[in-house]
């Protein structure tokens, strides 16, 4: 996928707390980016069906949309460019994906479902629908992200996978970290999930070299990286994944970027079952990765 500069934002803006959770990350990297953001409103197409005033009921709907969009403008700070676009079209998703290809876009952003606790994530329909077909980037706001004392980005975190693979999240991470002035913090997790039905010392061993080949996968990811304000690399190891990401501490200034699934096709987001454990656990927003071409 590309690494170039992020210079447009779409955001899936809906008149809702969870829209509102998205123009709020939308705001903060655009704040430390330059991006401009377009929030964008599905309006779903009406089927011409011969039945009277079903034109008129779609305008009214669009005319609705526009009046959503003035609010969810008026949350964009003063010095950040903002466009309003209320979009007819059969899906959400659909419309949303068309619209964020078709202007160039370098981000999707959108809130996650009012079901989760406040502070993580959960996915919707149209969330869930992104994060397994995006041909971009997509950024999810945790629940009640809005509510948080607009705190710049200060870092972003990388879940760095064992070995070299078209699903790395660390190009796109880095492009973005150079462009935002953000610190890297790069993360290997040890866990001891796959490997069932082993005693004590054999845990201890596999362990050992699951560590040792992660270190070795961060020592040589941050021998790449130099021109960002500063960068860490940390194992987070546990018994099980979630015990390795309970190890971690996030920051208010924190975002989160994970590739996509192995299996995933080139140039798409698919959401696989460790960046889905990753993203229930963090309290960051997350950005989900497309894989890579080759």
């Amino acid at each position: 996928m590309s690494t170039e500069p992020i210079r447009r934002i779409t955001v899936g803006y809906k008149a809702t707390p969870s829209g509102e959770d998205g123009v709020a990350l939308a705001v903060a990297i655009a704040e430390c980016t330059g991006a401009a953001i377009d929030l964008v409103c599905i309006v779903r197409m009406e089927e011409p069906d011969g039945v009277p005033g079903r034109a008129a009921y779609q305008d009214l709907l669009v005319q609705r949309a526009t009046s959503w969009l003035a609010d969810g403008a008026a949350h964009v700070p003063a010095g950040i460019a903002v466009e309003r676009h209320a979009i007819v079209a059969e899906s959400f998703t659909e419309g949303l994906l068309d619209f964020a290809v078709s202007s160039g876009a370098g981000l999707i952003v959108v809130g996650g479902t009012r079901d989760s606790i406040f502070g993580r994530h959960a996915l919707g329909t149209v969330s869930s629908e992104l994060l397994h077909c995006s041909p971009l980037p997509v950024a999810l706001a945790p629940r009640g992200y809005a509510e948080r004392a607009a705190v710049p980005l200060t870092t972003i975190t990388v879940a760095v996978p064992e070995s070299a693979r078209a699903d790395n999240p660390l190009p796109f991470s880095l492009a973005l970290a150079e462009q935002a002035s953000l610190s890297l913090r790069l993360v290997s997790l040890v866990s001891l999930d796959d490997d069932e039905d082993i005693d004590a010392e054999t845990s201890a061993q596999t362990r050992a070299r699951h560590i040792a080949a992660a270190n070795a996968v961060l020592a040589q990811a941050q021998r790449s990286v130099t021109t960002v304000p500063s960068i860490d690399a940390t194992v987070a190891d546990g018994d099980t994944l979630e015990d390795a990401l309970e190890t971690l501490r996030w920051g208010e200034g924190d975002v989160v970027a994970v590739g996509s699934a192995r299996l995933a096709a080139p140039e798409r987001i698919f959401l696989g079952s460790t960046a889905a454990r990753i993203l229930r656990s963090t309290t960051a927003p997350i950005v989900v990765v497309p894989k890579a071409r080759g």
